[in-house]
């Protein structure tokens, strides 16, 4: 299964893409969207739509799955990275690839194995389970290679669980 992660935000969105098969994990790449400061919102929001739709036909993802928003102080700042995030889902519905939303507390325990673990620890633990020399950079696209890390660990659990089921009815 080809798994997009992807770290939304409105100045920079983070991507990965790996393959994941019975609990192998292979790298495939990542990167960033950017959008300048300076330029006007709504023309930021064009360009994350059609920089994702052009990851989109790239990679050919099975799955996208996206952190979840979190926001605590800044409101504006998360009412921005929700409309972000609207236009990333709409290109992967466009497109009719199925996205699925993790919380960073179920990113950290599905990579590290810890749900408190520091943004170090969840890095250095991606760029181990990849087998990459250094952690990837921008740090917004680590975190997506996290992201779709949690997605294969816990669709595989998914799918288990639905073949226990299958098991148990015959």
């Amino acid at each position: 299964m080809r798994i997009l992660g992807i770290d939304p935000g409105y100045g920079i969105v983070g991507y990965g893409v790996i393959e994941y098969d019975r609990g192998r994990i292979r790298y495939m790449g990542h990167g960033a969207i950017t959008t300048a400061a300076g330029d006007p919102f709504p023309q930021r929001l064009v360009e994350i739509y059609q920089d994702m739709n052009t990851l989109l036909e790239t990679f050919e993802p099975d799955a996208v799955a996206i952190e979840q928003l979190f926001f605590n102080t800044n409101v504006t700042t998360g009412i921005q990275v929700g409309h972000a995030r609207g236009v990333i889902l709409l290109a992967c519905a466009q497109k009719n690839v199925a996205t699925y939303e993790y919380t960073p507390l179920q990113v950290k325990q599905s990579v590290v194995g810890y749900g408190r673990a520091e943004k170090k620890q969840v890095m250095e633990m991606t760029r181990s389970l990849l087998g990459l020399k250094t952690v990837p950079r921008p740090d917004d696209a680590a975190d997506a290679l996290a992201i779709a890390i949690c997605h294969g660990h816990t669709s595989g659990s998914l799918l288990a669980a639905e073949l226990g089921k299958l098991g148990e009815k015959k």
